[in-house]
């Protein structure tokens, strides 16, 4: 029974990644591995997860990509939305706010 709970675990992590991404671009730009140790230390999400969804979410219009000088090594590449994305954050929030509460509808803790 273990494994069938750590796979709905991983599911719904997976399900919700994009929109925690877009949610933390909405807030300040930020490098990938400044939003994989973010959903890393929040949701337990690894850190190698965040890299192929930064390149969807790129090639899908949804993020535009800058490069900053850093003092520490290479320049960072900077990640922030675009109007495509924040029109995408806004109507994913919507839907994820309806769908957790006809969720918790369900199990009855809206009751």
């Amino acid at each position: 029974m273990e494994i069938v709970t750590e796979t709905i675990e991983i599911q719904l992590k997976k399900g919700v990644l994009a929109l925690c991404v877009l949610a933390l671009l909405s807030r300040a730009d930020s490098y990938a591995y400044e939003i994989a140790s973010r959903l890393a230390k929040d949701i337990d999400m690894g850190e190698g997860t965040i890299y192929p969804l930064m390149r969807r979410l790129q090639a899908d219009g949804l993020v535009e990509t800058y490069l900053v000088e850093s003092q520490s090594g290479p320049p960072r590449k900077y990640y922030r939305l675009t109007d495509a994305g924040r029109g995408s954050f806004t109507q994913q929030k919507t839907e994820w706010a309806a769908f957790t509460r006809a969720v918790n509808d369900i199990l009855g803790a809206g009751a």
